[in-house]
């Protein structure tokens, strides 16, 4: 079975990421320009670009322990996860930058004033070096131990795109809960095999 799922991944080509990420986001942003998110379009569009930034982030931090607890290998598509990620992310920035707040001063008071607000733009400005130097010529560049040095920082961006998520709701709501959840488990997964690793060497 995991063979046949396997064989199966290596026939889809990476870029399919790329092109149904970017097809999606702009069918989102028709239905916004066209009444169909809603009596509130921009806060509607706002938030389903972040929740879909925050699925693919955790897409991409569930590949290694796919690989490792259950022989599903994703590898190949853990680039285009990420930087699709960025994207969807930068897209949610930009609405609510442009579209909802309106202003730079605007944008900037509720940056300080907003705990939220502020989680989730360290969380953002984290992840522009990573996508960045998201190619194979930073990855020589760097060198791969400095470049998977810095591309640990993907741990504490979902850290901190989960807590975003936990405060910006009002009341209680599970599904922001069960984010937080999957995350620390993902990097628990991890945490777990890394040191596994240490006591097998």
């Amino acid at each position: 079975m995991i063979d046949t799922i396997n064989t199966t991944l290596r026939r889809i080509p990476a870029w399919t990421i790329y092109m149904v990420g970017a097809a999606w986001a702009a069918w989102l942003f028709y239905l916004g320009l066209t009444g169909g998110l809603g009596p509130e379009p921009i806060n509607a569009l706002e938030r389903e670009y972040g929740a879909l930034g925050l699925k693919l982030l955790i897409a991409g931090l569930a590949v290694t322990p796919l690989r490792k607890y259950a022989g599903i290998n994703l590898l190949k598509f853990r680039r285009a996860l990420g930087v699709t990620t960025f994207f969807y992310i930068l897209a949610h920035f930009c609405v609510w930058a442009l579209l909802d707040v309106g202003t730079f001063a605007r944008v900037w008071q509720e940056i300080v004033k907003r705990p939220y607000v502020t989680v989730g733009m360290v969380s953002f400005v984290l992840m522009i070096p990573l996508a960045i130097t998201s190619n194979n010529r930073s990855l020589r560049k760097l060198g791969g131990a400095a470049w998977r040095k810095l591309h640990k920082l993907t741990y504490l961006i979902a850290i901190l795109g989960g807590v975003h998520y936990l405060w910006l709701v009002k009341g209680f709501q599970i599904e922001p809960i069960i984010y937080m959840i999957v995350i620390l488990a993902l990097l628990a997964a991890r945490l777990k095999w890394n040191r596994r690793k240490s006591v097998m060497a």
